[in-house]
């Protein structure tokens, strides 16, 4: 009997050895894929506005500083007081800065480093979700291939961080059940969500509390979780705290209740979003893996006792309906979704390696792989009529069509392997999609920002503000011409060139001949943009 224990005992080790060598393996795959996409061509393209270009020019302020300074702890932006988050993302971006210098891809690399180990993160929590290791394997490769996952989280922006610490807050979650030591996790990956998201990453809290009250409630009366929620969130509070001694009511007004009233829609904007913005984004990117949505919601209500079903149907429910409720509504709020989302369609596709061998598959997962390679053959004949600009569009949407029509031919066979046609083609036509020229196609919506910014820097006006016809506000000018460009009426330029004493106005070439402004002096030239003052000799 003790022989056999023994036996039984060594046996065991062995397996659990192999298990853990096995993991390692996949999380060095895994990494490994994630690095290459997310940083293939990082610093090819310009920054796109608003997000990229406003978080570049904060860390840019902040490095251009002494530490002595603290613009770390007071950021600013264009020199004025930021307050619409802490600054932990901006800073890693502006120590990049000063080991790299001040480009595009020093600019995303901190985001994308943190994004590409969001990958291997999410095949751990699976393995500690699922007893089957397919279910964690594909649920990581679900998440590396969807599209919002890789644009996002290569582009300067704070929300692949977030997701990164969310996964690293969900797996804490899931140990503290049998070992009380992870709920410091829970707090301190709570901290750093707050730390770059603000306030608003306490959503995430809340979806954490209602997994909890719904999955393992006696966790909640635990006071070391309540303890660790509160040294994770003490670098959250000092952070608010220094802000409210330092600049007093004006952080308290415009840094805490205006954006709060925002986010509840006591102050809406005519451009607010409709409750189902997100279904629409959802909709939008997140195919090809939708096909996989009735069974998987199937999946997921039968099981809704386990307690993964709970936590991806909290997860992604909870947080849905909270960010819809929202006044304020960006694509990008989404992001913390598509974690949830790779879990289930990961469950539901593991189910496949239980199948016998050519067994029968739903007949709309082959009428959606149909559907999608008639449109991205469409596309890819459409972009190849002449076009020699859109040659990497071509390539792209053909291998998404050769994909599509692949694991349609196999589905409709009943052969499993049309799941790892999918994987590899979706990562193929993404990496390919990540090192042509669109990947951030919103640089495409406007004129190209560089050269009209290399043309201002080129003239070095003697003032940090200039005047521009163009419509809107474009942050990433701002951040590669170092000065302010404000966008106003015809009316405004009018005005500033009568009474400023020397104006600085970024015009374009259609604009300039109707404003007919007296005493031009023409400064310099790009892209249809002239960049004028007056004549000196007539101030």
């Amino acid at each position: 009997m003790q022989e056999g224990s023994f036996i039984w005992g060594h046996l065991e080790r062995q397996h659990r050895a192999v298990d853990k060598w096995i993991d390692g393996l996949w999380l060095v795959v895994l990494l490994i894929a994630a690095l290459l996409l997310f940083s293939v061509n990082l610093g090819g393209l310009p920054l796109q506005d608003w997000n990229e270009g406003t978080v570049a020019q904060i860390a840019k302020e902040i490095a251009r500083e002494s530490f002595d300074s603290l613009r770390w702890l007071y950021p600013t932006l264009r020199g004025e007081a930021y307050y619409h988050t802490p600054p932990l993302m901006h800073i890693l971006i502006a120590w990049a800065y000063s080991l790299g210098g001040v480009n595009e891809w020093t600019t995303r690399l901190p985001g994308a480093i943190l994004t590409a180990f969001s990958v291997p993160l999410l095949y751990c929590l699976g393995r500690e979700l699922f007893r089957q290791r397919w279910a964690a394997i594909y649920s990581a490769l679900i998440y590396l291939t969807m599209l919002p996952v890789v644009r996002y989280g290569r582009l300067a922006m704070l929300d692949g961080a977030v997701v990164s610490f969310l996964l690293v807050m969900m797996l804490c979650v899931l140990r503290s059940r049998r070992d009380l030591r992870y709920c410091l996790g829970i707090g301190l990956s709570l901290g750093l969500i707050c730390l770059t998201q603000g306030l608003s990453g306490l959503l995430l809290g809340v979806v954490v509390l209602v997994f909890l009250f719904w999955d393992t409630p006696r966790l909640l009366n635990s006071y070391y979780l309540w303890i660790a929620i509160a040294i994770g969130l003490l670098p959250v509070t000092g952070w608010y705290g220094a802000q409210l001694l330092h600049y007093g009511a004006d952080f308290a007004y415009n840094g805490l209740l205006i954006p709060f009233q925002e986010q509840i829609g006591i102050l809406s904007s005519k451009d607010t979003q409709p409750p189902w913005f997100y279904l629409l984004e959802l909709f939008k990117w997140t195919w090809p893996w939708l096909i996989f949505l009735p069974q998987t919601a199937k999946l997921l209500w039968e099981n809704r006792n386990l307690s993964w079903a709970r936590l991806i149907l909290v997860w992604s429910g909870v947080y849905l309906i909270l960010i819809s409720l929202m006044s304020a509504k960006l694509a990008c709020y989404i992001f913390p979704i598509y974690p949830s989302l790779a879990l289930a369609f990961g469950a539901q596709l593991a189910e496949i390696e239980n199948l016998p061998l050519l067994s029968s598959y739903p007949r709309g997962w082959v009428a959606g792989l149909s559907m999608l390679a008639v449109v991205a053959s469409a596309l890819s004949i459409h972009f190849s009529w002449g076009i020699a600009s859109k040659t990497d569009l071509q390539l792209i949407f053909a291998a998404i069509a050769l994909t599509m029509i692949m694991g349609a031919i196999l589905a409709e066979r009943g052969d499993g392997q049309f799941l790892k046609i999918l994987f590899w083609g979706s990562y193929i036509s993404l990496l390919l999609l990540m090192k042509s020229n669109y990947w951030v196609w919103e640089i495409w919506q406007a004129y190209p920002v560089k050269p009209v910014a290399g043309m201002i820097q080129q003239v070095n006006p003697p003032v940090k503000q200039v005047y521009t016809s163009f419509p809107y506000h474009r942050p990433s000018l701002d951040f590669y011409s170092d000065r302010h460009i404000i966008p106003v009426s015809t009316q405004e330029l009018q005005y500033r060139w009568r009474y400023d004493r020397q104006p600085y106005l970024l015009i374009n070439t259609a604009d300039l001949k109707r404003l007919q402004l007296d005493s031009i002096k023409p400064l310099a030239k790009a892209e249809d943009w002239v960049l004028i003052t007056k004549e000196t000799n007539r101030l």
